[in-house]
């Protein structure tokens, strides 16, 4: 039998098998031998515990969004081991799914997105504190997910966990049991690189063979700039046996992330970093801001951790590597050099040469929406490619689709321009917003998005339609 086949046969059969080991378990724990009760999200302070989706065993429910909080003692870090997932299946989890993020906001690292019926390997924090999100659809439920959290000390030497904080200006870093054989399954490693004020970290990988997909969604390692803010974005996850080219931090702290999951293993990577100041000319590649995989599939979609929207780069064999040329690091600077090693001019975005014009009225813009809201513009900061980031605090939704939020009252929402020029945005203005959203939650305004200044009197226009089908 093929391996797609066999995982397809054993996952399931092990989800079952795992669901009844863990109620077992659970109710030998029960002094009144009651099953454990999961809920809709939580506050979960303890040294360890479970952790799952509401209602577990039974399906969860539809068009839900729960979250967890875990905090656990000062001084350790949150170990997050997966013993049941069965959450619909995409290959970029885009309906049903689990985000687990590097600390108590969706402003800090998202360390993974999860679905599927393959158990993902644990997924580990930088400090004591993480948090759960699981969001669903109106379609298509699974039994969710149970896994079981715990604080453990950073510098533990079990094989199964790695990483931990570096302050140092420059070393290594390289995958557990490297060199003498290969890597675990079932590892989470992270490494929070902290380096001077006014430097920026420059990685490069001397050996690199993880296990290959097009989705890098079993073993992958992933580099996010930024620590416990809100520039902590995805620089690029990989795998397969192409190592990348060098990255550059855009600041002066950069997370690595290695996991590994259950099933095959490989040699794994040895990677070097060393720390030049902002503005210096190195001899390396530009900094990366799509993840780069292979080509090779070997299982069918299950469990993914893809953070962002760029599309996939579909690497080639070997070839002779071409000519390197010396880029000029400055803050702020994304995206590749062109051929003659310059950069693309932020202008030059063919949105914005386009006349800055609605592409439909408010009532058909809003069935072709993922999104409707009217808000409060409060910050306009340049993105990448000529993009403007916008906040926005909410004044009322209407369409929400996978569009995250900020927890809280007011609650704000990110949403990307993708012309500098248009919509036409000013902070501290009151809109009417439509759009689209990525895999990530956040919210895209097209060139020809719907916007509007928003008037109180708008709120029944907004209500009537929603109530209107498309």
């Amino acid at each position: 039998m093929d391996r797609p086949g066999c995982v397809w046969i054993v996952s399931s059969f092990l989800l079952y098998l795992s669901a009844g080991w863990l109620l077992a378990l659970t109710e030998a724990q029960q002094p009144n031998n009651t099953r454990p009760i999961f809920y809709c999200g939580g506050e979960l302070t303890s040294d360890s515990g479970f952790v799952g989706s509401e209602g577990f065993p039974s399906y969860y429910k539809p068009n839900s969004k729960c979250t967890w909080r875990i905090t656990v003692p000062e001084g350790n870090v949150v170990m997050l081991t997966f013993r049941v997932m069965d959450i619909e299946t995409d290959s970029l989890c885009r309906y049903d799914y689990l985000d687990v993020y590097n600390g108590h906001t969706k402003m800090v690292q998202k360390l993974g997105r999860f679905c599927g019926t393959f158990r993902p390997g644990s997924v580990i924090s930088t400090s004591n504190t993480m948090m759960l999100d699981m969001v669903t659809d109106t379609e298509t439920q699974g039994r969710g997910f149970v896994a079981y959290f715990s604080g453990v000390i950073p510098d533990t030497t079990d094989q199964q966990f790695c990483g931990g904080k570096i302050t140092k200006s420059q070393g290594e870093i390289s995958t557990p049991n490297w060199p003498e054989k290969k890597y675990p399954p079932g590892t989470s490693c992270s490494w929070l690189i902290t380096v001077d004020p006014g430097m920026v970290i420059v990685v490069k990988f001397d050996k690199f063979l993880l296990e290959a997909d097009t989705y890098c969604r079993f073993d992958y390692v992933a580099f996010f700039n930024g620590g416990e803010k809100d520039d902590s974005r995805l620089i690029g996850k990989y795998c397969g046996d192409k190592a990348p080219e060098p990255l550059v931090s855009h600041g002066n702290v950069l997370l690595v992330q290695f996991v590994s999951d259950l099933s095959v293993t490989s040699d794994g990577f040895l990677a070097s970093y060393s720390t030049v100041p902002q503005g210096s000319t190195i001899d390396s590649a530009p900094r990366l801001e799509r993840p780069v995989t292979t080509t090779t599939t070997t299982r069918p979609p299950t469990t993914t951790t893809t953070t962002t929207t760029t599309t996939t780069t579909t690497l080639k064999p070997k070839v002779n590597k071409p000519t390197r040329t010396r880029v000029q690091v400055t803050p702020g600077q994304n995206g590749a050099t062109r051929p003659n090693g310059k950069r693309p001019v932020v202008g030059g975005n063919p949105l914005c040469a386009k006349a800055c014009k609605r592409d439909g009225t408010i009532k058909t813009s809003y069935c072709a929406s993922e999104f409707v809201l009217t808000g409060k513009v409060t910050a306009l900061t340049p993105g990448p490619r000529g993009t403007i980031n916008v906040s926005v605090t909410i004044i009322k939704s209407y369409k929400e689709g996978r569009l995250s939020f900020t927890e809280g009252e007011p609650r704000t929402a990110k949403l990307v321009a993708q012309c500098k020029k248009c919509p036409l945005l000013r902070k501290g203005v009151d809109y009417i917003l439509m759009g689209a959203v990525d895999v990530d939650g956040r919210g895209k305004l097209n060139h020809g998005a719907f916007t509007a200044l928003y008037k109180p009197p708008h709120h029944k226009l907004l209500t009537n339609i929603s109530t209107q089908p498309c």
